[in-house]
């Protein structure tokens, strides 16, 4: 049975990086800290800890971390589903990961009335919707939305909606770039936005529709909703934007539509633990009653 010292050090020099910062978080000595991982090493038989600058988990410390991150919490899950909230704060605080669109668009004001009625605070983590059940996966969030329709193992999946995407540029940008037309060989030439590497929509639509590699026609990584939607405005690229956070730009004339065949759907689900809080509870109510009307 691991014990609750050893695995804390482990947990503080993982996530630090340093034995020094483990040292400051524990308020304990370096030695200490270093005796009590090695402890643990020992207990286990295997190294958990590469000793570089910064520091690296191994493999197995991979996994000895995952497993102490779920822990934790599931831990304060259940204190704050006993208490109500932290003896600190009269907030309940939950951890929901969200692909950054979402965010942008529709989940916040979603939320509002619920977040402020049920006195609950959000650590929102951001990562693509491809990835952002490994976030639950790993026990660092108490719920996310994905694109990934299978429920993990001790979890519920609840289907949203869908958001459609469209691939938009401004009228000068086509007249620019694409007044000969739209096919494979202009596109290898013109340069798109995309909002990061592990954004796969854009590049998934022109390897379908023209056989284009990623890394094959010249592109901007963005990493920012409204940079995003601003960079295309600015005539410095195409690219795949939700259609409902451009509605006012496409009325207007500012943005138009330039290949209707990428129009493309994400269906969204609602992940969480079956077991879960009573705020949470609210939250995943509140999803399930107004979705259907903003994610058609």
């Amino acid at each position: 049975m691991l014990q609750s010292k050893h695995s804390e050090a482990f947990l503080a020099v993982a996530e630090t990086g340093s034995f020094e910062q483990a040292a400051i978080r524990l308020n304990i000595t370096a030695s200490a800290v270093t005796l009590r991982v090695q402890t643990l090493e020992k207990q286990l038989g295997q190294v958990l800890i590469i000793r570089e600058r910064p520091c690296k988990v191994t493999q197995a410390g991979q996994d000895v971390l995952l497993f102490l991150q779920h822990h934790r919490l599931m831990e304060q899950n259940l204190i704050q589903s006993l208490q109500g909230q932290s003896a600190q704060s009269q907030f309940f605080k939950l951890n929901i990961a969200s692909n950054a669109d979402s965010l942008t668009t529709w989940l916040l004001p979603l939320f509002q009335q619920t977040l402020i009625k049920e006195k609950i605070v959000i650590d929102f983590k951001i990562d693509d919707q491809t990835q952002t059940h490994h976030l639950l996966e790993a026990g660092l969030v108490n719920a996310c939305i994905s694109t990934e329709a299978q429920a993990m193992k001790g979890c519920e999946a609840i289907h949203l909606g869908k958001m459609n995407y469209q691939m938009v540029a401004t009228p000068s940008f086509v007249q620019k770039y694409l007044d000969q037309g739209l096919h494979r060989e202009v596109l290898r030439h013109t340069p798109a936005v995309i909002f990061n590497d592990k954004d796969h929509v854009h590049g998934e639509v022109l390897q379908q529709l023209f056989g284009l590699m990623p890394n094959s026609y010249p592109c901007h990584f963005i990493p920012s909703t409204n940079s995003f939607v601003d960079a295309i405005l600015l005539d410095l690229g195409y690219g795949m934007v939700p259609e409902m956070q451009i509605q006012k730009e496409l009325s207007t004339g500012q943005l138009v539509e330039i290949l209707p065949k990428a129009r493309t759907d994400l269906h969204l689900y609602w992940h969480h633990w079956k077991q879960q809080s009573k705020q949470l509870d609210q939250l995943t109510s509140t999803l399930i009653s107004h979705t259907q009307a903003i994610l058609i």
